[in-house]
């Protein structure tokens, strides 16, 4: 992932394709990953598709996205669909961002709070601060939100031992740090997602609560050692059946995953993987066409 100069604004460019299949969206946010720091869902209720947008520096890594949108139509059975771009001023497309970058009240207890708002203490809830600037795991997306749901229903067990695979940019580490006042080890193959995750924790008072690393799921020494007692992982629904019998091998005896990242019709694989992986569903949340799961491993 390419990630955006923010000491000198680069010229940017915004990325999208119009007219996807719900069962092709996830190919195509992966492609897009590649090189785009922001990526955003949008689905079209008349026509029943969806819109896909991306930024990043104009032109950054096309040797990169174009192949993995072709592999991406190919893996969703469907025609290459047009690329769509539009150049965007880097300071324009941060006005917007901040203009469109509310506060949030997700579930009961968390508060995602940009930083050009104002920062009063707030009495029961868990803020988490973002800059604006960072368009990607704002927090906005149904995935996160799911998670964030999951959490709020589940912390009462005081989980000690916490991953959150495929961080993003930290929010459900830190929701976990500051809630349970735990240290969680916080994982992502990008680089650009641990710096930013890092300096998320920092600006939230959580620079010894998060250990950020570059880690390619289990695949790490640093994360396949011992188990865990708490598991986030909001990744894409593939890959979440590919790392399900290392999920169930590593999660403590009464341990809680929570996955996200799959639409509602990817829900019966990822369960059914998991199954076979000896964990049980506890239950199901939907956020719009996102669904995250609460599993758990029996005592």
């Amino acid at each position: 992932m390419t990630p955006l100069n923010r000491r000198h604004p680069p010229t940017l460019e915004t990325l999208s394709i119009d007219g996807l299949p719900e069962h092709a969206v996830p190919a195509f946010e992966a492609a897009f990953q590649t090189v785009c720091p922001s990526v955003g869902y949008f689905k079209d209720d008349p026509t029943d598709t969806w819109r896909l947008e991306a930024v990043r520096e104009t032109n950054a890594g096309d040797e990169e996205l174009l192949p993995a949108l072709v592999l991406a139509a190919a893996l969703s059975g469907i025609e290459p669909p047009e690329l769509l771009r539009e150049p965007v001023e880097a300071e324009g497309w941060l006005a917007r961002t901040v203009q469109a970058f509310p506060e949030q009240e997700i579930g009961a207890r968390v508060l995602i709070r940009p930083t050009h708002l104002p920062n009063p203490v707030t009495y029961g809830r868990t803020v988490l601060l973002l800059d604006a600037g960072i368009a990607f795991g704002s927090g906005e997306h149904g995935s996160t939100r799911g998670c964030l749901i999951g959490f709020e229903r589940m912390a009462h067990r005081r989980p000690r031992r916490i991953l959150d695979i495929g961080t993003g940019s930290g929010i459900l580490a830190m929701a976990a740090a500051k809630r349970l006042h735990r240290r969680v080890l916080a994982t992502d193959i990008e680089p650009w997602s641990v710096r930013i995750t890092a300096e998320n924790a920092k600006l939230n008072g959580l620079r010894n609560q998060i250990r950020a690393r570059l880690a390619d799921g289990w695949r790490s020494p640093a994360v396949h050692a011992g188990r865990y007692d708490l598991v986030f992982a909001n990744i894409l629904a593939r890959p979440l059946c590919a790392m399900a019998k290392d999920l169930g091998d590593h999660l403590a005896p009464g341990g809680t995953a929570i996955l996200a990242g799959l639409l509602g019709t990817q829900v019966r694989m990822v369960l059914a993987a998991h199954r076979r992986a000896g964990l049980v569903l506890e239950r199901r949340i939907d956020q719009g066409a996102w669904s995250a799961l609460v599993l758990r491993r029996r005592g």
